[in-house]
């Protein structure tokens, strides 16, 4: 029997040492505050960060899609800018050679009159007359040409410009 005191003893013994340790946890539960309500919260603002994030991705590509769109037509405007520079560069080329046609026609002319003045009718001067009067006449049609070509130029990307305004 005296096994049997000895054994119930030591599982005394033990209980009052759990006993201790469950009032030991108990203490220390109460020490240690609840934070299950603040780990709700943290994550209502990291649920609330991360659309946050979302909607600053959709906006950053709907600004990036907008400006490529820009810069596409900045670059055809700087095209056909480049284009119309080009055109006007023609333009200003055949005005000057009108201008220099004009200047022989008008050289010629006087030749001519001066021929008839004196009363010496010059089968090369009238020759040389009528050919400047030719090239005048050659040149300002190339200078027609060029600035309906400058003009045509810069209509031609307006056009679909305004059938989209339409």
């Amino acid at each position: 029997m005296s096994d049997i005191e000895h054994l119930q003893g030591r599982i005394l013994a033990a209980l009052e040492r759990a006993s201790r340790g469950v009032n030991k946890l108990a203490v220390a539960k109460a020490e240690v505050p609840d934070l299950s309500e603040e780990l709700a919260q943290e994550r209502a603002v990291n649920a609330e960060l991360s659309e946050q994030v979302t909607a600053l991705k959709k906006r950053l590509e709907d600004e990036t899609a907008h400006l490529r769109a820009e810069l596409a037509t900045a670059q055809a405007r700087n095209n056909s800018a480049a284009a119309a520079q080009a055109q006007t560069e023609k333009l200003d080329l055949e005005i000057q050679r009108v201008r220099r046609a004009n200047a022989q026609l008008a050289d010629a002319c006087a030749a001519l009159r001066e021929a008839n003045a004196e009363g010496v009718g010059d089968a090369d001067l009238i020759n040389a007359a009528l050919q400047a009067e030719l090239d005048a006449l050659h040149a300002a049609r190339r200078a027609d040409v060029a600035e309906a070509d400058a003009i045509l130029s810069v209509l031609t990307p307006l056009v679909p410009t305004a059938e989209e305004s339409a």
